[in-house]
């Protein structure tokens, strides 16, 4: 059994890992040369964003159904791979169960052999067993230490895998990744901010969790579809959800306010020469940090008490230009009085005045 479940929980970890996820095409654009209107346009891939794809900096290509990026198979979880990655989050956990159930009988038996009670104490030999026959395999006191170690890697895979395997299986039986998760939450707080009484309805959901389920695990192994077109629930247009995201987009350039860098900032995850606050609340996420020298103009449009998120203006955005986003510590940056594209303050502004 043990042998199996290596074979199958390797068996689907390489396949999330080296099938990949699928990405779009090179200079892909729809068939339909009026729906580019509809969709994002990716400057490192120069092509269109497909609908439910997204680009992905580490992989450094846009990414079909893209979820997340995962540390763990070094690649991206998306339309190719969804069904081997959340094989490999059911069959670790259940593996490891079987392992920690070996561990804690092999513990018992062999301290069962070796301990007694007396009136005021609980005294345990571990030199040799108090009771014959002796038991077949020796269990010393670093046999021991070592099975409890090793009882405590397997139950702590068991809690932290599951508890992804059960995040991944709420996402699949709603038809969703979690980063369209994120995009429905921002779609119902801009409507709500806005009060346009409009009403967004996830275009992907198929209505009925088996029918979710099926687009994603089949008897084939192969996804259905072919990642760049999806089937879409009654009342919906194709391309509902990039459509939502474009609106996302807008919201989020009219809601940035313009800073001006005051100090200069290398970039450095946790810079010691900005304040012990700024030290110890850096934001504890994979996006980047972005370096800053005194005069450079940054468009925020989030941040924390200590830290803010934007994008850095290389070249004027008249021309096209090109934008670096990132963190920045706030205590770098001062607020352009007349050069703002909104007077409103980003997230947590308000909280830090």
């Amino acid at each position: 059994m043990l042998l199996n479940w290596t074979v199958m929980i390797l068996y689907n970890y390489f396949s999330a890992m080296f099938v990949g996820p699928g990405y779009v095409p090179l200079g892909w654009t729809p068939e339909k040369s009026q729906d580019c209107m509809y969709l994002q346009y990716c400057k490192v891939c120069q092509s269109y964003k497909a609908p439910r794809s997204h680009h992905c900096r580490k992989c450094n290509r846009c990414v079909m159904k893209m979820d997340h990026h995962c540390p763990w198979i070094n690649n991206c979880c998306g339309y190719q791979n969804h069904a081997s990655f959340t094989l490999f989050l059911l069959l670790a956990p259940l593996g490891c169960i079987h392992a920690s159930f070996i561990f804690i009988m092999t513990m018992y038996t062999q301290l069962y052999n070796r301990i007694s009670f007396g009136w005021s104490s609980v005294k345990i030999d571990m030199s040799a067993a108090k009771r014959d026959p002796r038991p077949i395999i020796p269990f010393g006191l670093s046999a021991f230490a070592a099975s409890l170690f090793a009882l405590g890697l397997a139950l702590g895979t068991t809690i932290a895998v599951g508890m992804l395997f059960i995040i991944q299986m709420k996402v699949i039986l709603t038809n969703k990744t979690s980063i369209e998760s994120w995009i429905e939450e921002k779609a119902k707080d801009r409507i709500q901010y806005y009060q346009t009484g409009e009403t967004f309805i996830f275009p992907y959901d198929m209505g009925s969790k088996w029918k979710n389920f099926k687009q994603v695990f089949t008897w084939s192994g192969i996804p259905e579809g072919d990642g760049l077109d999806w089937p879409v629930r009654d009342g919906c247009h194709q391309y509902s959800l990039t459509i939502e995201q474009l609106k996302q987009k807008a919201d989020k350039r009219v809601r940035s306010v313009r800073y001006r860098a005051i100090e200069d900032y290398s970039g450095v995850c946790c810079p010691v020469t900005k304040g012990v606050k700024t030290f110890f609340t850096t934001p504890c996420t994979e996006e980047p940090r972005i370096a800053l020298s005194k005069g450079d103009l940054i468009l925020a449009t989030r941040g924390l008490k200590h830290w803010m998120y934007g994008e850095k203006i290389l070249i004027s955005a008249a021309d096209g230009g090109i934008r670096e986003r990132g963190w920045f510590p706030r205590k770098c940056v001062e607020k352009c009085q007349y050069d703002s594209e909104t007077d409103q303050p980003v997230d947590g502004e308000k909280k830090s005045k």
